[in-house]
């Protein structure tokens, strides 16, 4: 329900801070689920690893890999199709490679200094530039001169398509050399096996990528199976897309989760105290420098900030390294910094490219309430440290509050598509979304309350019953 409901979300807000939406709640869930007996700042850096680590994908171009399953020049070319469902396959495991790396890393009980983080930042920086080198050159379009592998437009499947056609560059290649190192990194010289493990596992999880564009595909291949019986009726107010997209976040969040559980005994014990060097002016200084970055390349047009903070591996490494190194960052990654660009872009359509709420409203209302609470939450979550709130109850708290939040604002995106009202295409995903936030809420209300404390091995269904 998590990664159903935070992956179509993302849907309307895009990229890298939209991806970590999906993250974030995912992350939540399965610390909540599966780590009841972890202190509060070991849980709250692994649900923030988690959450910037899949935003690191989002900055693979896949609109026209789908384009080459669908469009309507290639209806019908099967081996376009494959070649395009082949490319989805190898980005969605590369995107959530990173999640299930990075969500492993934090919850494997290997320590990992704030230093080693930035070193190995800087070196999947490296590593990503090499590949894109290897994997993705040359791109020189003017001369019809693509990589080798090329999963976006191209020549190949539309040789008549002329100068009109504007194959994208692609990162994938680099992308996949970053963390394939990482890999290695945390999961051989570190010796982190939860790391290295569910690393696959999440590149497993990428396979809901082609599973949810089968189901658009199929659409867009056979329209006159959409005329008759209900079809006539739900068809107009189908977002095929968005259903691509919830598809995709419900497979990776199954595949993340099944993979934690499976692997649970390599969970640390998370218990004990850890360090946070960081001072928390230095802290806030880098949140300051990073809002500010964030801000600058999402609703401006300097060209500096745009290419600096465009990359998803350079916007995730002041994050990850102050995530790692300090006590506000977890709490601060995980509610308002999430939280600002998608605020961001919601003002921004409903005042000034939709104009269906006045300036006053939408920026109290979808911007300045919003990041109050959650700044106000994330602060008061970080003053808890040293006292008896647990990790559980962090993450049950922050997986509420978050949930609500980003339905909410979606819903307001989609222009509050009640029910009862006449649908739009934007109804039947909001009917979804609305099962899913139901469910999210009843487990946080009910699981793990009242009896004997979680455990772990409570979930273990081979182990024998005496009794």
């Amino acid at each position: 329900m998590a990664g159903g409901m935070g992956w179509g979300i993302r849907g309307q807000y895009g990229h890298e801070t939209g991806a970590m939406i999906a993250g974030l709640l995912v992350s939540l869930v399965l610390v909540f689920l599966m780590c009841p007996q972890a202190a509060l700042l070991p849980a709250a850096r692994a649900v923030a690893f988690g959450t910037v680590a899949i935003g690191i994908g989002g900055s693979m171009t896949n609109g026209q890999t789908v384009g080459l399953t669908q469009i309507p020049a290639l209806i019908g070319n099967w081996d376009a199709w494959r070649w395009g469902m082949l490319g989805l396959g190898i980005k969605g495991a590369i995107w959530i490679g990173f999640a299930g790396l990075f969500l492993g890393m934090g919850l494997g009980g290997v320590r990992y200094t704030w230093r080693e983080i930035l070193l190995v930042m800087v070196g999947m920086l490296v590593l990503c530039t090499v590949g894109v080198w290897a994997l993705n050159s040359p791109h020189d379009p003017a001369n019809k001169i693509l990589p080798r592998i090329n999963f976006s437009a191209s020549w190949h499947w539309q040789p008549t398509a002329g100068a009109e056609l504007k194959p994208r560059p692609e990162v994938w290649g680099g992308q996949l050399f970053a963390l394939l190192g990482a890999w290695v990194w945390a999961g051989w010289i570190r010796r982190d096996r939860l790391a290295r493990k569910l690393a696959l596992w999440g590149m497993l999880g990428g396979i809901g990528f082609p599973i949810g564009q089968c189901l658009q595909s199929f659409h867009a291949w056979n329209p006159e199976l959409f005329k008759t019986g209900i079809w006539v009726t739900l068809d107009p107010a189908m977002n095929w897309w968005n259903w691509m997209e919830t598809t995709f976040g419900t497979v990776m969040g199954a595949c993340l989760g099944l993979g934690l559980w499976l692997n649970r005994r390599h969970i640390g014990p998370m218990t004990d105290p850890v360090e946070a060097p960081l001072g928390p002016q230095i802290e806030w200084g880098l949140a300051g420098a990073h809002v500010t970055l964030l801000v600058l390349s999402e609703f401006t047009a300097i060209h500096w900030a745009n290419v600096l903070y465009d990359p998803g591996l350079i916007i995730a490494l002041v994050p990850m390294v102050a995530v790692a190194g300090g006590r506000w960052w977890p709490f601060l990654l995980a509610l308002p910094i999430t939280a600002v660009p998608i605020l961001g872009k919601t003002i921004q359509n409903l005042v000034y490219e939709s104009q269906v709420v006045g300036p006053v409203s939408g920026w109290l209302f979808y911007g300045v309430l919003p990041l109050a609470l959650t700044t106000a939450a994330a602060i008061w979550f970080a003053r808890q440290l040293g006292r008896n709130l647990s990790g559980s109850e962090y993450t049950r708290r922050a997986l509420l509050l978050n949930a609500w939040l980003y339905f909410g604002l979606n819903y307001a995106f989609f222009r509050f598509p009640w029910p009862w009202a006449s649908w739009t295409s934007r109804t039947p995903n909001a009917i979804i979304y609305t099962v899913c936030l139901l469910g999210l809420t009843i487990a946080c209300l009910t699981v793990g309350r009242g009896g004997e404390p979680r455990s772990r091995k409570v979930f273990n269904p081979i182990e024998p019953v005496s009794g």
